[in-house]
């Protein structure tokens, strides 16, 4: 995939409400599905949709812990599109 198709394919996942909150949510640490429902009063099986979604614009990363998988952010791609955004900016 060219780096312009990531790009865009990591900002379009932060442009519904429930997936911006689940990133927010996940600032606080790894989580599971059951911690992230308990805190946004979403269902489970919308959080795993949107969960699936952020992990394939590679925002989110999991890792399962006995019968449980936790996600949290993937600040290396977050820290990659951030000096995008800053090259962005200083230049125009």
């Amino acid at each position: 995939m060219g780096k312009d198709r990531e790009i865009c394919k990591f900002f379009k996942a932060l442009t519904k409400d429930n997936r911006l909150k689940i990133v927010t949510r996940l600032r606080l640490g790894p989580q599971c599905v059951y911690e992230i429902e308990d805190a946004l009063n979403l269902s489970q099986n919308l959080i795993s949709h949107h969960l699936k979604k952020l992990e394939k614009a590679g925002m989110v990363l999991s890792e399962k812990r006995g019968t449980k998988v936790y996600y949290r952010l993937n600040k290396q791609q977050f820290e990659e599109h951030s000096s995008f955004l800053q090259r962005f900016l200083v230049n125009n």
